[in-house]
């Protein structure tokens, strides 16, 4: 039975179609929803609903979901629409009328942006740390192979001397910015929503948001009607920071992908992370760099995704927000998961310093000359017609 259950049934394929896939998605929220729904219940103690035994009896109960929830065990029937249902109705099950009492003061539009904002968290310290693995690895490559140049490119094009070294720093420093970048929006985003209910508050019963948000970690209390405003784009912004980092790996898959090249040979993939062809034998492919290089473009969709779900709605509560859960979900884990895919490859990555030496042509230092000449009283563009004419004739032999 649904919790707006009025005794009037719904059209089979309208359920199905309006349910979509909230019982998969719940599932990963589930331990969230588990503790959101416990700080409620002290919440609804100290507001006089519920007894201390009471709140004891229902805490213990939703620990005991949640761990079934965290070993795979609980499972969410399509008849119930959702993880909050699923809850509810074990608890009623266990604890008979006092399992009814969970859902006093709350809606499910604030228990799941609680749900929801609780796995922001615990999945944005999950890629933290995996940003700063993927630092780590690029800290270990350049200081194992810093020293060994490295052609730079204009317009893929030979342009400048580079070094692994300069290279490994590049992206070292563009992490560290996506680092910061995020951790500001998981601040930004560290809002309580519970105690607004549908978007307009609860009645009555004077519930204390802040003992229920110091409870969970939250950085602030969000205010009440901002909170379903907030839909949408509290996700867009997770998502619009993790594209930052995503952009950055794709451009390191990019580079990898090109300096692994067999005519070059800069750089080699163990065979282990290379894949075959099915029918030219000889073939050992980058896949693994080409789908990050691809997941990025995904990121990005998902964040304009959601972006364009929710605008132009009225303020309050509208259902087209339930569409923003998954892609929400499905971007940070695609990020996490390319975060460690590219820990992994920068570790095992080998850098050919005969291959890199032997790039290293003449062309490269032609700035160096001109700055040269500029040193000895040359006025720099006379410098630069002089060094540029010499490669033209250089190449017209």
């Amino acid at each position: 039975m649904t919790l707006w259950d009025k005794g009037i049934a719904t059209n089979k394929n309208i359920s199905v179609f309006t349910v979509g896939d909230d019982t998969i998605l719940d599932l990963k929220l589930l331990v969230h929803d588990c503790k959101a729904s416990a700080a409620h219940a002290k919440a609804l103690e100290k507001a006089g609903i519920l007894t201390k035994s009471e709140c004891g009896q229902l805490v213990t109960e939703l620990a005991k979901i949640a761990k079934q929830a965290k070993n795979g065990k609980f499972q969410i029937r399509p008849t119930q629409e959702d993880g909050h249902t699923a809850i509810e109705d074990c608890l009623t099950k266990k604890l008979g009328k006092l399992g009814k009492k969970i859902h006093t003061g709350r809606s499910r539009n604030d228990q799941v942006l609680a749900a929801l904002r609780l796995y922001i968290q615990n999945e944005g310290k999950e890629i933290l740390s995996s940003m700063k693995e993927v630092t780590i690895s690029l800290a270990t490559l350049g200081k194992k192979y810093g020293k060994i140049p490295l052609p730079g490119y204009t317009h893929t094009r030979k342009a400048m001397p580079a070094s692994v070294k300069m290279w490994t720093q590049a992206f070292e420093a563009a992490l560290k910015d996506d680092q910061k970048h995020f951790e500001f929006v998981l601040q930004m985003t560290s809002q309580s929503p519970l105690g607004s209910g549908a978007g307009y508050g609860v009645p009555l019963l004077n519930l204390d948001r802040k003992m229920v948000s110091d409870a969970l970690s939250f950085k602030k209390v969000q205010e009440t009607m901002y909170v379903q405003n907030s839909r949408g784009k509290f996700e867009g912004a997770i998502l619009d920071s993790l594209s930052l980092a995503m952009l950055d790996l794709n451009k390191m898959a990019t580079d990898l992908i090109f300096y692994t090249l067999p005519q070059l040979n800069y750089m080699t993939l163990p065979d282990s992370f290379c894949t075959g062809s099915s029918i030219m034998p000889q073939k050992k492919n980058p896949d693994v760099l080409e789908l990050v290089r691809a997941r990025c473009h995904e990121v990005t969709a998902l964040a304009l995704q959601i972006k364009n779900t929710t605008v132009n709605m009225i303020s309050g509560y509208h259902r087209d927000l339930q569409l923003t859960k998954g892609a929400l979900m499905k971007g940070m884990e695609i990020t996490l998961s390319c975060l460690n895919i590219m820990a992994l490859v920068l570790k095992d990555i080998k850098v050919n310093k005969e291959d890199c030496e032997c790039a290293m042509t003449k062309e490269l230092y032609a700035t160096e000359e001109a700055y040269k000449l500029v040193k000895k009283g040359m006025p720099f563009r006379d410098a630069y017609k002089k060094i540029g004419t010499k490669y033209t004739s250089i190449k017209k032999k």
